[in-house]
């Protein structure tokens, strides 16, 4: 067992701020995306990343697979169109926008390749 090893509960240092999240009405947005592509076979999991620079919301066509997409909200974009992005797998831009909605509406998930 490694003693070398601590376990650090409440670090003031490392607390996420309220903004740097999704917030309720884009979280929404999301969710009410991904019922709908469930509902349709297409994606099967997700999950939630968080870093200091952005929070992506995964999705997955299997549990054990890499995600098919990530939705991205940056906290600091260099331009007001990178706020929003869908990325691949391999972190490749495939869309970007100012407005979520907008993107997610506007996005045809069958012909997006990744």
């Amino acid at each position: 067992m490694n003693r070398n090893l601590k376990l650090v509960i409440n670090n003031p240092h490392n607390q996420i701020e309220e903004k740097q999240f999704f917030e309720k009405n884009e979280l929404k947005v999301i969710l009410d995306l991904y019922a709908k592509m469930v509902s349709a076979g297409s994606w099967k999991d997700y999950g939630l990343n968080i870093s200091i620079r952005q929070v992506s919301f995964s999705v997955f066509k299997n549990a054990a697979e890499n995600a098919l997409y990530k939705i991205c909200k940056n906290f600091k974009p260099s331009n007001k169109n990178l706020k929003y992005l869908i990325t691949d797998t391999n972190g490749k831009v495939l869309k970007n926008s100012f407005d979520l909605e907008a993107l997610l509406n506007n996005t045809n998930w069958k012909k997006l390749k990744n």
